[in-house]
């Protein structure tokens, strides 16, 4: 019993081992902490596709918070911490692009696929009103061949 019991201690705590410490800011009002969140949930991770810098684990984001934590705390604006880290990353850590002549299409494709889709959805509400209105006549030939069903139908439901 007791010769697998520093293998059961190593196997039970050597995910301790690997556990990530918090990073942990203090500030001096809850303004400042919404204000720090709200940058970090503004800039995307670098190294992460689709995450922000404060929902990520990548090294890279823990500094980017340490940076907007530090410029925040030398006194700079929201813009001056963005553009600082803009001009260090590229435009791609914006989750929200500036409106320009050159995002102005990425801005309007929205607009344009609801607007479209309206139209679409106008477009199929009319030909469908417009087409159930008018039921296209039978011929004699559909008249008869309808008739003759019918007559069976009745025939099997005597029977």
């Amino acid at each position: 019993m007791f010769r697998f019991l520093p293998a059961l201690l190593f196997v039970l705590f050597s995910g301790a081992a690997m556990a990530e410490v918090a990073d942990v800011y203090e500030f001096d009002s809850v303004d400042e902490e919404m204000r720090f969140q709200n940058l970090a949930e503004e800039l995307r991770c670098p190294k992460c596709q689709n995450q922000n810098i404060a929902d990520s684990a990548a090294p890279i984001s823990k500094d980017m918070r340490a940076e907007v934590y530090r410029m925040m705390r030398g006194g700079a604006s929201n813009e001056e911490i963005v553009s600082a880290l803009e001009a260090r990353f590229g435009e791609f850590i914006r989750y929200k692009p500036k409106v320009e002549k050159r995002t102005i299409l990425l801005w309007a494709t929205p607009a344009i696929a609801v607007i479209g889709g309206l139209l679409v959805v106008a477009g199929v509400v009319v030909r469908s009103r417009r087409g159930s209105s008018q039921a296209p006549a039978l011929t004699a030939e559909e008249k008869a061949r309808v008739e003759k069903i019918l007559a069976e139908n009745d025939q099997d439901k005597s029977a």
